[in-house]
């Protein structure tokens, strides 16, 4: 696998997501514009817990797998890096295409970053489990989780922007391996 092999690879799962992401503003407009940072934290982390779950649990309740998790991760990874950008409002203030436009413009940042990364460590994550992945995402969610509850203040760190970053990557890759 090649560098541009991943990168078509990015791309098809981003449109997954993407166009989940379209239909659900078709369904309940920008609603989740509201949510403060640590409330999208915490449905990620939910996310990634039940992800975890599934992967160590033999039965499964509900009939959903861990693609339709890692989708919703990074949804939510990508609201969340709106909220950032814009500030969390009171009622709902976007249109549904200034909604993409903007989901657009922070997955471009984040595969660029995918990418440069990806360029400097060799495509290392082709070799780690999906079970990893899921372990590193969880790693991140406690990292702001501690950031979220210092008021956004780190000594060294880099800041929450980057690890959600980090987990929207992570999730692009686990859904690459889980084919």
């Amino acid at each position: 696998m090649t560098m541009q092999d991943t990168s078509t690879q990015y791309d098809q799962i981003i449109e997954t997501c993407r166009s989940l992401f379209k239909k659900k503003m078709n369904d309940y407009g920008c609603a989740w514009r509201i949510l403060r940072l640590p409330s999208l934290t915490d449905q990620i982390f939910i996310k990634a817990q039940r992800i975890r779950q599934l992967q160590e649990n033999e039965v499964r309740k509900v009939d959903e797998g861990e693609k339709s998790e890692f989708i919703g991760i990074i949804n939510y990874c990508i609201m969340a890096l709106i909220q950032i950008d814009l500030g969390i409002v009171e009622q709902p203030d976007l249109m549904d295409t200034e909604a993409i436009e903007l989901y657009d413009k922070h997955i471009g940042i984040t595969k660029q970053l995918m990418m440069d990364k990806n360029h400097d460590y060799g495509e290392a994550w082709r070799d780690m489990r999906v079970s990893s992945l899921t372990d590193l995402i969880l790693q991140k969610l406690l990292r702001v989780k501690s950031i979220e509850n210092n008021e956004g203040k780190t000594e060294v760190s880099e800041g929450i922007d980057a690890n959600y970053q980090d987990m929207i990557n992570y999730a692009v890759f686990a859904m690459i391996h889980l084919g």
